[in-house]
């Protein structure tokens, strides 16, 4: 007894992190297109619900998906119990296997989730003071610049827009690089070289200070 009692807390632990790794794995699968039809099914959802939520309210689209979904359902109940009746068959409820089936959260699973979260957490506050205090100044001016570069991006588009254009590279993305993947790498190592030549001009030009707070 003790040990199948002790041995319980690991069980649901291995089983919650390979849930997440699950769902992960499901999203790479969505986004590089492994399987087209679900994938097709996923990029044309969620361009639908951000369009939504572009022209109307988010209660609205809300309410709207909601209502289509009962729509159906409602629809579907209705027509297998007319043939069901007619056919005087007990299939019984048409989604059965659907409500039998266990979509409850476990404690665990959110434990892990809250445990990864704080980790990001910590990692974006400490990286947030490191650049906010100017510890190293090259990374400070980075900073500097693209947020610069995203009051022009914020003053063309707005939140939802940006998600937009987000799902889409989410999407296309992985199939462009699938098939451009050697000219891809090339222009990316390139633009590399080049980014870490200008950052180490600028570390040159740095004053006789800073470099050696930097080196230190």
């Amino acid at each position: 007894m003790a040990d199948s009692t002790s041995s319980s807390p690991d069980s649901s632990s291995s089983n919650s992190s390979s849930s997440l790794k699950d769902l992960q794995h499901s999203a790479l699968q969505l986004v590089q297109w492994k399987e087209p039809k679900k994938s097709a099914a996923a990029f044309g959802m969620s361009m639908l619900v951000l369009v939504s939520v572009a022209t109307l309210s988010v209660i609205s689209v809300v309410s709207y998906l909601l209502l289509a979904c009962l729509c159906v359902t409602i629809t579907f109940r209705v027509y297998k119990s007319v043939i069901q009746a007619i056919q005087k068959s007990d299939e019984g409820h048409p989604f059965r296997s659907l409500l039998q089936r266990d979509i409850s959260v476990s404690s665990e699973s959110i434990r892990q989730l809250a445990d990864q979260t704080l980790i990001h957490l910590n990692w974006f506050t400490c990286q947030g003071r490191r650049l906010l205090l100017v510890e190293d100044l090259v990374d400070s001016l980075k900073l500097a610049a693209v947020m610069w570069v995203m009051t022009y991006i914020g003053a063309v588009f707005n939140g939802v827009t940006i998600l937009i254009i987000a799902d889409v590279i989410s999407f296309t993305t992985p199939l462009i690089y699938q098939k451009k993947k050697t000219q891809i790498d090339h222009q990316v190592a390139l633009l590399r070289s080049k980014l870490e030549e200008t950052v180490q001009k600028l570390q040159d030009r740095l004053p006789g200070a800073v470099k050696r707070t930097k080196t230190e």
